[in-house]
């Protein structure tokens, strides 16, 4: 008589599914800081705003949800110091400590409190349905200009309305769609994992 196998308990987050050594953990983290580095090329200027819309949120939301809050927050920490020592992570290229401290600092430095409760949320299993995936992946958002939007006002000498018209409004569709894809990618994610480990199982 054989006794099978202990099953592996079901994951909380979808690295839970890969990440099996400290070497694997810190290639997803790698995987973040990149993926979000990737992203934040995707860049479009906004006439009269020194705030690009780019795709550094998308890389933000999807990678906390898939990696859980600490690896996410190590993500974006591992980002921003990457671009912090000259490697041209940031939008546009664009590296330095000088980036990090001017006016569009605050929503590098808000992609770190955003991936950790955004993580937090994924572990509690709402990014694995559209429904609850899509609010949010809002809130995420929201968090990053809850720290862009004051810096942005106070690093440019900017009014409060002013700052809300150039450092909010207009990235208000942009954050919906992003908001949208990740609310589709993620459930079909977690649908894709269930499946390999149904199978994996049936073998």
């Amino acid at each position: 008589m054989t006794l099978a196998p202990p099953a592996r308990p079901r994951p909380h987050v979808l690295a839970e599914g890969l990440a099996r050594s400290r070497a694997h953990e810190g290639v997803l983290v790698l995987g973040g800081a990149l993926l979000t580095a990737g992203l934040a090329q995707v860049s479009l200027s906004v006439p009269g705003s020194p705030v690009p819309i780019t795709g550094q949120s998308l890389g933000v939301i999807l990678t906390a949800a898939a990696l859980g809050p600490m690896r996410g927050l190590a993500a974006q920490c591992l980002y921003l110091l990457l671009g912090a020592v000259g490697l041209p992570v940031f939008a546009e290229g664009a590296s330095g400590v000088g980036r990090l401290l001017g006016a569009t600092g605050g929503y590098l430095v808000g992609f770190v409190p955003a991936a950790f409760v955004v993580g937090l949320a994924a572990r509690r299993g709402l990014d694995r349905r559209c429904w609850t995936a899509l609010p949010l992946f809002l809130v995420g958002q929201l968090v990053v200009f809850a720290v862009g939007l004051p810096w942005l006002a106070l690093a440019a000498r900017l009014g409060i309305a002013k700052a809300i018209s150039v450092g909010f409004t207009p990235f208000l569709p942009g954050g919906l769609l992003k908001a949208i894809i990740a609310a589709v990618l993620l459930p079909l994610a977690w649908r894709l994992a269930r499946a390999h480990r149904a199978t994996a199982r049936a073998r």
